[in-house]
This record gives structure tokens, C-alpha cells and sequence, in this order.
């Protein structure tokens, strides 16, 4: 929290680990934000965080004068909640047949009868459209084409952000129409490659933003050794999220994000970039011939190459995504949820060789490994597959655990002031993980019995994290097969440059003589 007035900033206890935007209360008094699969909110004069609600994940959220949230939630549409506590309940249903791919960034409206969002219809940021809902009459009106996180400011407008530039239009508020054409009102506004805009502004008429424009996102790979030099690869910068290695060390598959997300593989030797499949969260089988991953809600697998279409390894009751591989093939870890234990640590078991077409017979049904009302995430299998490393927030916060595998038996903590990202070294003898930007190391002995030294840090450097909750559930980073590099993802230089936010006093007066349409 920052006072304007005094210039005095401080950290607000009780919201370490916090993701995604916090937001105020119509009052000011309180700060919604997500932390530890769940949205919270906190006094802005300090205290325990309260829990509103579980969820994973959101693109946006908005606090309404009604006391509920509203959060997005892409394909789901936009959901809301009491901000006192309760269940989430769906106010807006995605148009799939025409075309839609997901509701984001809601605002609701001054009295809460409306809520304005931006709805996906590709991966060009052109064709979303900015539309408002009555909530009344269940509604919907195109308010502007090809712009994101919209704003209503009591001037009498729609802001929102298009390609880096805030847009304003005058918005009859009572009858939930435009009553002119956009302008551009202020430029160089810090907006990623999936449409978070960074701006805000309130209701007395300050502007708040950070600079920067459009992201590219031109993120490169590159190796770092244990002391923490890095070398890049010869592959192209792009906005690559997830990444995994092959075992062989010769390819890595990497997530690129978009409206829809899909997976290349470059492989290191030839220096090429091919797409393997619209889909998300990769895991390599452990011969490097194929690669397991999320389509729909589903687990698929697809041969590396792309030489066969993708095929089904097993429908989910919720959606699944795989992480690791036993040794030999036979096991996949995978994360799924339920509302009574939230996220959850299941295995996929594969009947003899795991290379073979993927069927629907006996030994192929999914059984939960680890489900606790914590969440637990990224699940990954030792070396010798005696063992499990994992991450849990049943402290209440989330630190890496490791547990034999099938079990049961004891459980070791490994991190021990927080950790996430688990991923073990090819020998066996120790396991690495994220805390915040160091990079963590601890000496392990997995056999015959488990034991695991003190953590020490191997190097500290800003490399890209996984976006929001998926740097809990995935590690973002992989291991060299002699345990001496790792595989990370160096963040744009705009990413680096975003260090800075401006503030626009008075800035309605702006508006008003930039816009002067307005009712």
C-alpha cells in the first residue's frame, strides 16, 4: 500500500504470495486479491486475510456496490460471489456456437445492474469485443470492438485499453448505450499479450497506470548453471509460458499462450520451432517419443514428431493436467479439482507398454493419490520412482513435500521458508525449487530410506515465473541431464522495464476536454 499523499509505502502483512490484481472495496476499507487457490480479502488497515471463496484462477476481477465480486473466468464466463463469503454463482454464459472463447476482465457498474467484460472471440487482440450485460434482463450490447479491460468513470465514459492505448467513450449509464465514438485519451499503457491492461483509475478522478504499450512478450530460452550465468538458445523470442525437456535433453516442448495455447518443440541441434498441438501443459513420456498433455479438459497424448493425430489417455471429471512420468512409463501424475478438496494429486496408470495406442481398457481409469481440503500441486516423480515431490499450502503456505510412492509413509518437508516448483536432479541425490527468484537446492537420499539436508540457494536471478496459479501447479523451469544447467525462460525487457507507476491527477478535466460528446 502506497499513500499518495504521504508518499509512504509499506507491504501489507498477511497477503504474501498474492496473484493477479487486488482490488478495492466500493468503500475503499478492504482489498480482494487471490492467494493459495483462494480469493481473500483484507482489511487496508492490516489483520488476517479472510477467505471468500475457493478458486484457482481469474482474468480480472470487480468489486460491485452490491458487496459481491465479480471475477472472470474465460471460458466459464463471469461469476460473482458475496464478498462476506459463499459459492460462486454464473452471471454470464459464453456464446460458443458464435464464436466466443471466454469472458474476461469484468467491471460492474455503478447500482450493480450491469456489468461491462471483454469477450474473446480469437487470438487477435482485433477481434475481442468490449460488451456490457444488464443483469436484469440478461441483455448483452457491443459497447466497442478490438479492446480490453474496460472501466465506467463517473465522468460519463467507458475507458479500456486497445494495443497499449486508452480508448474513451461516452456511455449513457441508464440506458447502457455509447453516445459517441471513441477517443484515444492516453498512450503507452503497459498491456500483455493475453489483455491485462496495468490501469485504474477512481472515483475522484485520478488516473493510475504503468507504462510500457503493447508486451510482445519476446521471452528467450536460455541455459543458467548452478552459479547462475546464463547463455541463451538459438530459439526464436517468443511469449513462451511452460517449458519442458526432453529427456534426452535434445528437444524441449514449450507453451505459448494465446486465446487458444498451443505447443512447439524446438529442438536444440537443428535450431527448429515446430507446433505440436493446440493444447496446454505438457509432460514428456520417459522414451521422448511422446508428449502427454491437456486438450479440452482431457488427457491426451501425441507422438513428438506429429506424426499421428493426438489420442485420448483418459476422460476427467474435472479438467486434468498431467505433470510427470514414472521411470518406466507406467504411472502419470496429473492435477484435477473437486469442490470439496480443491486441487488434487491423481495417477493415471498405463497397462504394459506405454507406448502403444491409447484405449479405453482395464488398468486405465484415473485413482487419487493425494486429495486433502489443502491443495496440492505439481507432483513429481523421483528419479527412481520410489518417491514423490510436491507442493502443498497445508501450512498455509505452500512449501514442497516429499512422500514414497504408492505409499503410504511418512512425508518429508523439504523447503523450509516456502517453496514452490519442485523438479529432481537425473542422479537422484537432489532435488532443486523456486522461492520466489532463487533457485534452491537440497541433498536427498532416496534409498533405502528418504533423508534430505538443509536447502541452500544454488543462484538468484529474474527468469520468468508461470503465469498466476500455474506457477504453483507446474514448474517453470527443467533440468539438464547432467544436473549441471537449467532450462529457463528470460522475461521481456519490457517485463524488466515495468518498474514504474504513473499518476494522473484531475484527470476527468482531461477526459472531459479531450471527449467533449459526452452526456
Amino acid at each position: 500500500m502506497r499513500d499518495l499523499q504521504s508518499q509512504e509505502g509499506k507491504p501489507l502483512a498477511g497477503t504474501e504470495g498474492a496473484i493477479c490484481t487486488p482490488i478495492f472495496s466500493p468503500d475503499g476499507k478492504w482489498l480482494a486479491f487471490l492467494a493459495d487457490g483462494k480469493l481473500q480479502k483484507i482489511s487496508i488497515t492490516g489483520g488476517a486475510p479472510v477467505t471468500v471463496t475457493p478458486v484457482e484462477s481469474f482474468t480480472g476481477a470487480s468489486w460491485g456496490d452490491d458487496d459481491n465480486i465479480v471475477i472472470g473466468m474465460n471460458a466459464r464466463g463471469i461469476l460473482s460471489v458475496s464478498a462476506a463469503g459463499g459459492s460462486l454463482e454464473p452471471i454470464t454464459k459464453v456464446d460458443t456456437p458464435n464464436g466466443e472463447l471466454g469472458h474476461r476482465f469484468p467491471h460492474v457498474l455503478p447500482g450493480a445492474k450491469a456489468v461491462l467484460f471483454a469477450a474473446a472471440f480469437s487470438e487477435r487482440p482485433e477481434d475481442t469485443k468490449i460488451v456490457v450485460q444488464d443483469l436484469r434482463a440478461s441483455e448483452r450490447h457491443v459497447v466497442a470492438q478490438g479492446g480490453t479491460n474496460p472501466h465506467y468513470v463517473p465522468a460519463g465514459y467507458v475507458v479500456y485499453s486497445q494495443a497499449g492505448t486508452l480508448m474513451a467513450v461516452p456511455f449513457d449509464l441508464d440506458r447502457l448505450q455509447v453516445t459517441g465514438s471513441p477517443v484515444p485519451v492516453a498512450e503507452n499503457v503497459l498491456e500483455t499479450r493475453q489483455g491485462a491492461a496495468e490501469f485504474g483509475s477512481s472515483r475522484a478522478g485520478s488516473l493510475v497506470y504503468v507504462p510500457g504499450g503493447v508486451e510482445l512478450g519476446q521471452r528467450k530460452l536460455v541455459w543458467v548453471d548452478r552459479k547462475g550465468a546464463a547463455q541463451p538458445l538459438a530459439a526464436p523470442p517468443r511469449p513462451y509460458g511452460l517449458l519442458k525437456l526432453s529427456p534426452d535433453g535434445r528437444r524441449v516442448v514449450v507453451q505459448i499462450p494465446g486465446a487458444r495455447n498451443t505447443l512447439w518443440v524446438f529442438d536444440l541441434a537443428r535450431e527448429t520451432l515446430t507446433q505440436l498441438a493446440v493444447a496446454r501443459y505438457p509432460a514428456w513420456t520417459p522414451n521422448g517419443k511422446r508428449v502427454a498433455f491437456t486438450f479440452q479438459q482431457n488427457l491426451y497424448w501425441k507422438p513428438a514428431d506429429g506424426s499421428t493425430p493426438e489420442e485420448l489417455l483418459a476422460a476427467t471429471e474435472s479438467p486434468g493436467f498431467p505433470v510427470s512420468w514414472s521411470a518406466d512409463g507406467r504411472f502419470l501424475s496429473f492435477l484435477t479439482s473437486t469442490p470439496e478438496t480443491r486441487q488434487d494429486i491423481w495417477v493415471l496408470p498405463l497397462v504394459g507398454d506405454p507406448s502403444r495406442p491409447a484405449g479405453t481398457g482395464a488398468g486405465r481409469k484415473p485413482r487419487p493419490w493425494l486429495a486433502t481440503p489443502s491443495n496440492e500441486t505439481a507432483p513429481m516423480f523421483s528419479p527412481d520412482s520410489r518417491w514423490l515431490a510436491y507442493v502443498s499450502n497445508e501450512s498455509g503456505r505452500y512449501d514442497v513435500y516429499v512422500r514414497p510412492y504408492p505409499g503410504p509413509g511418512e512425508k518429508w518437508q523439504i523447503s523450509s521458508e516456502g517453496g514452490r516448483q519442485p523438479a529432481w536432479a537425473h542422479s537422484g541425490r537432489e532435488l532443486f525449487y523456486r522461492t520466489g527468484d532463487k533457485m534452491m537446492v537440497v541433498d536427498v537420499t532416496t534409498g533405502p530410506s528418504f533423508s534430505a539436508g538443509k536447502p541452500r540457494m544454488l543462484f538468484e536471478g529474474l527468469y520468468t515465473h508461470a503465469a498466476g496459479p500455474e506457477e504453483v501447479l507446474f514448474s517453470n523451469y527443467d533440468v539438464s541431464p547432467d544436473d549441471q544447467r537449467f532450462l529457463m525462460i528470460e522475461p521481456s525487457q519490457q517485463e524488466r522495464n515495468a518498474t514504474q507507476i504513473n499518476v494522473v491527477l484531475n484527470w476527468f478535466e482531461e477526459l472531459k476536454q479531450k471527449v467533449p460528446t459526452a452526456k
